[in-house]
């Protein structure tokens, strides 16, 4: 029955329709559109009845239903998404009526993607008539699709004051952060405006720290840090917010309240490495120097884990020399030279605390730094004078003991030359001898230098009789020079004065030019020996050399005569550019042919040299005036050319020749030892975690050091390092436990050890290192070093929260017998015994214990 009566109404819509239509047609036009009226009444869903019903109402001037009708169309329209019929719709209703705010906000929402000016503007409207009838809350949602559409300055205030108005404060807070995020981008204030966002809302971390930030921008220091303050009690603290509250209390003097924020900041990103050295030096200038050292040290630990030492030192080299020195950061700065064994540097960092020490009237510290000077270099000229600026100042046993370390070379410098043989006693040429042969071994040929001219002047033609002093001046590369000969008798030297001089007497070479000359050798080959690679070898020897000689073009190529040469460098005067690579091949190929056997080849005017004939167009073009070419020599084979040009004609003496025919032979040095390091990297021998290489190595590289100490009659030394047995300290700590006592310590011994030196993972508890250009006694001193660089690492506490003991070591320590005539693998093999035959010795003493065995009978076994 239900379905009949449905179909009824249907059939009784459908009739009254046309019974309109029919009422229309007949122009009864009032009463078609009641009976449209009693349709819509029936069924609110037929729209079309309700646009026609609207026409109608307008065309008999009933504005007011039709307004009603078309105002109903439209919201059916937008709801159902016909923008189009929508759009039609409004404006007809504009047309005739005034729309409702909220008609107009549907309308401006319609708008937005097709016309976004017009839909601004019926927002605007909309918002006009909420504001006339004072509907705040109705507001906000018209105030967000303004912002939306044109986030200007202006619409975001209105959308802050708004929401501050109703008490909506988070969204105020966020509309003022957004105005001063607009203002910052603009260049214009944004301070007033985060000022304003942070009285809405305090609680809100990221306004704060803007606000905070723009305190600190304007010098409002103390404003800052109250802002930030609450915030870095408040909860989870962000690195910004660090970062930022670190900044102000630096900015306001408080350095020891900033440490600590500073330093969680480098841990989490090292690349923060300039705030902590800026934190150091702000502590340095503000005369808080015990707090500057000990982040310093902190600082040092962190790097020297890194492996970062040596730029560490640049660091502090840095920082001493733009801020006030102070007693604490030269300490601590002579601690860093002495562990990397920079005792030039440690020795003048030394007289400098003398001096500050003095100055403060602390003359025991003043003395104390005065006795450790004297341990490094006893003949540094001025050290006499000290010693009498504290006469009267010390207890007289002091001072005696103090004093007796420079009577000795205070008598010597002070006698006459005439008198100095007959005085002079043996252990002052020994002691000279000693230290130079040293500092040789160490690669510091420039105070090696200095240490052999003054046996030259104390000890004239002394090597004549002394073959080891022959030998020391060999190594060190130094040829003594004396101005004459022996003095003449007092009667032919008279007749020489009386008799007139009929022609110049040539002068002997100033021999200072012949140290500075050897002086700059021992520079550039410290800087050689520390690169890494070929390449970087080569370059930095063409740079130095070129720089050095003021050459116009200084070139080093390698490989063998008849090819190209495999590698290339080129150094170029400024104002000149460099040459093609065939073209410094075909020059090569011509001095290869040109030079006779290993000596250096001088050409005074190279353009018309018949050597360089085949090559005279390449000279032409380079602009070379004179050439010097040396040979690059492997032993007996020659694997490349050192070339110096000059633009000017130029004679070359022959201690320049002496000199850079010397620095060619640690250009190869260098290479060699670049090219081991690049085969053990290439090899992977070296373990990840501890740094140190794998025992298998161990025999191969031990192998090729020794036929380089043979080449170069160079010491070698072979030390082992054992922390325990390796049974015994598995059982009591764990087998975890023990190889991370071992990581550690091996990445320290790693971190610490010179760039020529090898460190090999020995067995679960040993370290073996081979100390290359190193005797007996300067090894050592190297093994005290070691001992306090792992004194920091400790085994595992036997108790829960305890401090474990530390890591002790036994070592045995054994000097390679190294001999031209003996074969490398006999050496290897008998240093190899001698080594663990100490260390085994040095664990039967105990803890701790070092123990070396000298060559004494190595000679025979060898051989």
């Amino acid at each position: 029955m239900p379905e009949i009566t449905r179909r009824l109404d249907r059939a009784e819509l459908g009739k009254r329709v046309e019974r309109a239509e029919k009422l229309l047609q007949k122009g009864k036009t009032p009463e078609a559109l009641e009976e449209y009226l009693l349709v819509l009444r029936d069924d609110p869903d037929n729209d079309v009845v309700r646009q026609l019903s609207a026409d109608l109402c307008l065309s008999l001037n009933r504005n007011a239903d039709a307004v009603r009708l078309l105002g109903e169309l439209f919201e059916r329209q937008v709801g159902t998404g016909d923008a189009t019929r929508a759009s039609l719709t409004y404006k007809k209703l504009t047309r005739h009526g005034s729309p409702t705010w909220q008609q107009k906000f549907r309308f401006g929402q319609l708008l937005e993607g097709s016309n976004k000016k017009l839909a601004l503007a019926t927002y605007e409207t909309a918002l006009s008539d909420l504001g006339k009838v004072t509907k705040k809350k109705e507001s906000v949602q018209i105030l967000d699709r303004i912002v939306a559409l044109d986030p200007t300055q202006a619409n975001l205030l209105r959308v802050a004051e708004l929401a501050s108005e109703l008490g909506n404060r988070k969204a105020a807070a966020s509309a003022y952060q957004r105005v001063a995020q607009l203002a910052a981008s603009e260049g214009g204030d944004m301070a007033q405006w985060y000022e304003r966002a942070y009285q809405e809302d305090a609680s809100n971390q990221d306004i704060a720290l803007a606000y905070a930030k723009s305190l600190l921008a304007k010098g409002q220091i103390g404003a800052a840090i109250f802002i930030l303050e609450p915030q870095m009690n408040a909860g989870e603290v962000t690195p910004a917010l660090r970062e930022a509250y670190a900044d102000a209390l630096v900015a306001a003097g408080r350095f020891t309240d900033a440490e600590p924020l500073v330093w969680q900041l480098f841990e989490a990103n090292p690349a923060r490495v300039q705030q902590v050295i800026g934190l150091v030096g702000s502590l340095l200038d503000g005369d808080q120097h015990d707090a500057a050292v000990e982040l310093a040290r902190k600082l040092e630990q962190f790097q020297r884990r890194r492996g970062e030492r040596r730029q560490f030192i640049g660091i502090m080299e840095d920082l001493t020399a733009a801020h006030r020195s102070s007693p604490q950061i030269l300490e601590f700065l002579s601690e860093l030279y002495n562990a990397a064994n920079r005792e030039n540097d440690y020795c003048q960092t030394l007289l400098k605390l003398f001096d500050l020490y003095c100055g403060t009237s602390e003359f025991a510290k003043a003395a104390e730094c005065l006795d450790r000077a004297a341990d490094v270099d006893p003949y540094e000229p001025g050290h006499r004078k000290r010693l009498e600026m504290l006469k009267g100042k010390l207890d007289e046993p002091r001072f005696k003991s103090l004093a007796a370390r420079f009577s000795t070379v205070s008598t010597a410098v002070e006698e006459p030359v005439h008198e100095q043989e007959s005085t002079l006693g043996a252990s002052t040429l020994q002691d000279l001898m000693l230290q130079a042969e040293i500092l040789v071994q160490y690669g510091m040929r420039n105070k090696a230098v200095e240490r052999l001219q003054r046996i030259q002047e104390l000890f004239p033609r002394e090597e004549e009789r002394n073959e080891d002093l022959q030998r020391l001046y060999m190594s060190a590369g130094v040829t003594p020079r004396y101005a004459g000969s022996a003095p003449l008798p007092p009667a032919a030297a008279g007749a020489v004065s009386s008799s007139p001089a009929t022609a110049p007497i040539a002068t002997a070479p100033d021999p200072s030019t012949d140290v500075r000359s050897f002086t700059r050798v021992a520079e550039i080959s410290r800087k050689l020996y520390h690169q890494g690679t070929a390449p970087a070898v080569l370059s930095t020897a063409v740079r130095e050399i070129g720089t050095h000689w003021e050459s116009t073009r200084c070139i080093a190529a390698m490989g063998k005569a008849g090819s190209f040469p495999t590698a290339l460098e080129e150094f170029c005067a400024e104002g000149f550019k460099k040459a093609g690579a065939s073209a410094i091949a075909e020059l090569i190929a011509c001095l290869h042919q040109a030079v006779k056997g290993h000596d250096p080849l001088a050409i005074e005017d190279a353009p018309k040299a018949a050597a360089l004939q085949s090559a005279r167009k390449v000279v032409t073009d380079m602009g070379a005036a004179a050439v010097l070419a040396i040979p690059l020599s492997d032993g007996e084979e020659i694997v490349g050319m050192l070339v110096l040009m000059h633009n000017r004609a130029r004679v070359w003496q022959q201690a320049d020749m002496v000199v850079l025919k010397t620095l060619a032979e640690q250009m190869v040095i260098a290479l060699n030892n670049a090219g081991l390091r690049r085969l053990v990297k290439n090899l992977s021998v070296t373990d990840e975690k501890s740094g140190l290489l794998k025992r298998s190595s161990y025999i191969d590289l031990l192998l090729a050091e020794s036929k380089r100490a043979i080449q170069n009659a160079s010491a070698l030394s072979v030390l082992l390092l054992k922390f325990g047995k390796s049974g015994a300290m598995i059982k009591e700590h764990g087998e975890a436990a023990v190889h991370s006592v071992m990581e550690r310590a091996g990445q320290l011994i790693s971190d610490n050890i010179r760039s020529n030196d090898l460190a090999f993972r020995y067995d679960t508890t040993t370290i073996a290192l081979l100390l290359g250009e190193t005797a007996e006694k300067e090894a050592l001193l190297a093994v005290e070093k070691l001992r306090k660089i792992v004194a920091e690492v400790r085994l595992p506490a036997r108790e829960d929260g305890g401090k474990g003991p530390s890591a002790l070591f036994s070592a045995g320590l054994a000097q390679a017998v190294i001999r031209t005539e003996y074969d490398p693998v006999d050496v290897v093999t008998e240093v190899i015994n001698r080594a663990e035959h100490a260390l085994a010795q040095g664990m039967a003493q105990g803890p701790g214990k070092v123990v070396a065995l000298g060559p004494a009978l190595a000679a025979g076994a060898v051989a």
